[in-house]
């Protein structure tokens, strides 16, 4: 159902966006949230609470009148009902003079409340940084719909109408007619083309059809969802038309192994389960191959686990690929034009996040990001930097 406040979807332009924005000042609230009813119920009481620690905050350098006008956007979200009846597990909402963004995700977020003179983004950076997240194009030749999460959760991803969701959509007048010709697509294990009158000629044109089909939706979906999140593709549908769609593929983001199953006949949990089965292995691959290619550089010398050496290599641009690890905090700040580490001892949410700062910093430098569970660091130090020379 449609929301008052849809939420926006975060990618690396969401950073982009937030990293120039000049207005001051920042204010960044995280929380988790509930998907039912009645654990939900408590989200909208902890929001409030929240943005009560926002106006105190704000209270102590603005004039009453300066702080409701900062917290409209907030207080209007508050009062979308509809807005909290379809949540999933964590939100971040972010709000400025001239700005607000909501986003909501998929993995619980702790408490946050702050006012500074930038964005806290650390929770979002993560979570965006982090390995095991993949998107499901669920494909038959009647429907397409595209699913996006991880081992816990797989949720819908709302297509815009710049991807055709149906083969009528995407031909329009130029589809052949299916009821002269076909009799059925057939249940979960169907999907083939019975003719009626065995010309030959009216099959090519509807497996013409289903090849167009294919093509509109992977260049859509590859133009709208898989470049801006960046994420791997799998492909869910039958075996004929996981060929049928290789064939016209571009997306380099598809993935070698997908699920061979009419998606049509699976349940939302029985097709995350189904998907993580067979990401889970490409995924693993992955990540031991980024920490292989971290040794493989560090015995060569152009790789460091040391803090204060890999901050100065992303000063200067020379990092190519930085692995930092889950759940790993270090206070402090780096100074962004020397590297030098200011490192702090006060676990709050006003200090930052040094690693953080360095995946800001490797990023904007053109270099690769990612973010591994603690078993799978080729290191200790929860920083590990392959060097471009």
């Amino acid at each position: 159902m449609k929301t008052t406040h849809a939420p926006d979807t975060l990618t690396q332009a969401s950073f982009a966006d937030l990293a120039s924005f000049q207005g001051r000042p920042c204010l960044s609230l995280y929380q988790p949230t509930h998907r039912r009813h009645p654990d939900n119920q408590q989200d909208l009481v902890r929001f409030r609470h929240l943005l009560k620690a926002l106006e105190t905050s704000l209270r102590q350098k603005h004039e009453i009148d300066g702080v409701k006008h900062l917290l409209e956007s907030f207080e209007a979200l508050a009062q979308d009902e509809d807005f909290w009846n379809h949540t999933l597990d964590g939100l971040a909402v972010l709000g400025a003079p001239g700005l607000f963004r909501v986003f909501i995700l998929q993995r619980p977020l702790a408490e946050l409340a702050v006012v500074a003179d930038s964005f806290h983004t650390r929770p979002l950076r993560r979570w965006l940084q982090s390995t095991g997240r993949y998107q499901v194009l669920a494909l038959s030749l009647d429907k397409a719909q595209l699913f996006e999460g991880d081992r816990h959760a797989l949720d819908a991803v709302a297509l815009g109408a710049d991807v055709p969701q149906t083969m009528t959509a995407a031909l329009g007048e130029e589809r052949t007619d299916p009821h002269s010709t076909v009799s059925s697509y057939g249940g979960v294990g169907g999907g083939h083309m019975a003719m009626h009158h065995g010309q030959g000629g009216r099959k090519d044109e509807i497996e013409g059809d289903a090849e167009r089909y294919f093509r509109a939706v992977d260049r859509a979906v590859q133009e709208h969802h898989s470049r801006p999140s960046g994420l791997p593709l799998m492909l869910a549908a039958l075996a004929e038309h996981h060929h049928l769609f290789r064939k016209v593929s571009h997306n380099p983001l598809l993935m070698a192994d997908g699920l061979m199953v009419d998606p049509r006949g699976l349940t939302p949990d029985a097709l995350r389960q189904r998907a993580w089965e067979v990401a889970a292995p490409q995924q693993q691959a992955l990540q031991i191959a980024w920490s292989d290619a971290y040794e493989a550089a560090a015995a060569r010398g152009l790789g460091s686990d040391d803090l204060s050496e890999v901050a100065h290599a992303a000063v200067a641009g020379r990092v190519a690929t930085l692995l930092i690890e889950a759940e790993r905090e270090l206070p402090g700040r780096i100074d962004g034009a020397t590297g030098r580490i200011d490192a702090a001892d006060l676990d709050s949410p006003q200090v930052d996040d040094m690693l953080d700062d360095l995946g800001a910093m490797v990023e904007r430098m053109g270099g690769e990001v990612h973010v591994l569970p603690a078993e799978l660091m080729p290191c200790r130090t929860g920083v590990a930097a392959s060097f471009r020379h």
